[in-house]
């Protein structure tokens, strides 16, 4: 009996045929392996596209959605280009009691802004001026007062109104950050390196900054986009407003940040929970917002505060600056029709 083969086991066995193997039926061993890493693949790519989608559609399920746009009469036509309201608030909405008294916010309740930013993107590239707070300008209903007025007296639609007829240029989109999501931010992407000329002491902003390039983490960032503590006050503190958000959306946007999963998640997970946004707007508009402003740090646009024409006061108003009609026309005008804004009224 051992001189015969075992049948059963002959049956079971691959056969050889060269150097091919083959099982029963004559299937190449070898064929049946690839087509099974194929179908995992397969399954593995479906299984990424599931979570991609998913994980979308959840991040635009956390924007927090404001009706900021209303029609009235008179109000600009639609303009070519987009053009963004981008707004600071001092919402202190995250931040912890230790984490106010360590950056000296303060613990007032509500919201307030001192931080006005009108972005427009178009053909000739990308523009992002600074409207001062202490802005004077006709505010609907409340005659003429500095522009955080508006936002006091009638939250983001009376301030988007309010831009809407000072400069003529219609307003599509709208964001709005406070300090607790400001930090968040900026502490989910390990920070933000910027480049200071001179110290930065300012007891009220709670910071205190040798000059130098340094990263600064959150509660050192917000303090540095709070900061008046220079010779030109508030106009200072809107250039480093400038600089800094575009630098930080620029970190957000390097490959260090949206190849490390521990990095771009939470920095997603903050940035759609706290931002405000427009009831029609969604995440593929701040993905466009974001791609655009990142174009600023290659020089691709100017970065500009509307001209500046002069000061003044007024009981019940206090100290406030005017815009120099000519100047700041020129630039609204130019952004208006999407026209290159002239390089003397800004910089790259």
């Amino acid at each position: 009996m051992s001189d015969w083969p075992d049948q059963g086991r002959a049956a079971a066995a691959p056969y050889t045929e060269g150097t091919r193997a083959y099982r029963r039926g004559g299937e190449p061993v070898r064929g049946r392996r690839r087509r099974r890493w194929g179908r995992l693949l397969l399954v593995g790519l479906l299984v990424l596209a599931l979570l991609v989608v998913g994980g979308y559609f959840y991040l635009d399920s956390r924007l927090h959605r404001i009706d900021v746009f209303t029609d009235y009469a008179g109000r600009p036509a639609d303009t070519p280009g987009t053009n963004w309201l981008v707004v600071g608030s001092d919402s202190r909405q995250g931040l912890t009691s230790k984490q106010r008294k360590e950056f000296a916010t303060g613990a007032a309740a509500g919201r307030r802004t001192d931080t006005m930013m009108l972005l427009h993107i178009g053909d000739h590239g990308t523009t992002l001026v600074s409207l001062p707070r202490d802005s004077y300008l006709p505010i609907p209903g409340h005659g003429s007062n500095k522009l955080n007025a508006a936002f006091a007296f009638g939250g983001p639609k009376l301030l988007v109104r309010t831009v809407e007829q000072a400069t003529k240029v219609r307003i599509d989109h709208y964001a709005e950050i406070g300090f607790g999501g400001f930090v968040g931010m900026v502490d989910a992407v390990g920070g933000v390196n910027m480049c200071i000329d001179q110290r930065m002491k300012d007891r009220k902003a709670g910071i205190d900054l040798k000059p130098g390039c340094q990263t600064l983490k959150g509660g050192q960032a917000l303090g540095f986009v709070r900061s008046r503590a220079f010779a030109s006050a508030d106009l200072e503190r809107v250039k480093n407003q400038r600089e800094f958000l575009a630098a930080l959306v620029h970190k957000a946007t390097s490959p260090g940040v949206l190849l490390n999963p521990f990095r771009i998640v939470p920095f997603a997970l903050r940035s759609t929970d706290d931002f405000a946004v427009d009831q029609g707007d969604h995440l593929y508009d701040l993905a466009g917002f974001a791609w655009a402003m990142r174009g600023l740090t290659k020089g691709d646009g100017l970065t500009t505060t509307v001209p500046i024409g002069g000061q003044g006061s007024a009981a019940g108003v206090g100290m406030y600056i005017t815009w120099d009609s000519a100047r700041a026309g020129t630039l609204f005008s130019a952004l208006r029709e999407d026209r290159a804004v002239p390089r003397s009224l800004g910089t790259r």
